[in-house]
């Protein structure tokens, strides 16, 4: 496949065979060349688990110090709570009106929050939502009656994260402008909340790796040791 110059360069400048430590690997990522846009960081966690087996499909959430520093469009399908989800900082709030808009393709929405009376009629987008990761669960918080806090827990930088077939994890951990300090925070809270999501199920090493990247960067390996 062929590459541009910049690719070329910047993957130049990683050593594959090394883990650096986390302040190497994030300082090493904000400075090489990127593009126009303000990057995404992201971090993918190899775990020792096997998500066929129910209890060990790691599913819940992580609330980021620092945010994720981008905006999150919320939508609260409620009936009773709607002026409470306004208040909030929803950015869309009702039911059958969006039952409707998912149902003919709308997908303009990062987090859908529901209230427990609504779940009968949004479970039946499940087909629709559940392959996009937005359908509402209350393992994530996005089945409450506490309609004010999930909103703004959301909106400060709150996301659910779920493995993947393969045991990985996958997850924005901030932007590229954030400090090394902040994208720090952020990533070592994530590895802490993954360490107490641990299941009693599995055996072994639990947390195998971990490598950060940027939208449009090459993959960094990260020393363990360093975060721990």
């Amino acid at each position: 496949m062929k590459v541009s110059k910049r690719v070329e360069n910047n993957y130049k400048k990683v050593d594959r065979n090394k883990d650096y430590s986390l302040e190497e690997a994030i300082n090493l990522l904000k400075t090489i060349e990127g593009t126009k846009f303000d990057e995404t960081f992201e971090a993918h966690v190899n775990l020792g688990v096997d998500p066929k087996h129910a209890d060990q499909n790691i599913r819940g959430t992580v609330s980021y110090p620092h945010g994720t520093g981008r905006q999150v469009r919320v939508l609260v399908m409620t009936k009773s709570k709607q002026e409470e989800a306004q208040k909030a900082g929803a950015d869309y709030v009702g039911v059958e009106e969006y039952i409707e808009k998912i149902q003919k393709g709308w997908n303009d929405v990062d987090v859908i929050i529901a209230t427990p009376d609504t779940m009968g009629q949004v479970g039946k987008l499940g087909r629709i939502l559940g392959p996009k990761g937005l359908m509402p669960n209350p393992k994530t918080g996005t089945v409450t009656v506490n309609i004010e806090a999930a909103v703004k827990d959301v909106k400060a930088g709150r996301i659910e994260i779920r493995v993947d077939k393969n045991g990985i994890i996958h997850t924005p951990v901030g932007k590229k402008s954030f400090s090394i300090e902040n994208l720090a925070d952020n990533i070592k809270t994530l590895i802490a909340t993954l360490m107490r999501m641990r299941p009693s199920a599995t055996k072994g090493v639990y947390f195998k790796k971990l490598t950060l990247t940027t939208t449009m960067g090459p993959g960094v390996r990260v020393d363990k040791t360093t975060i721990l």
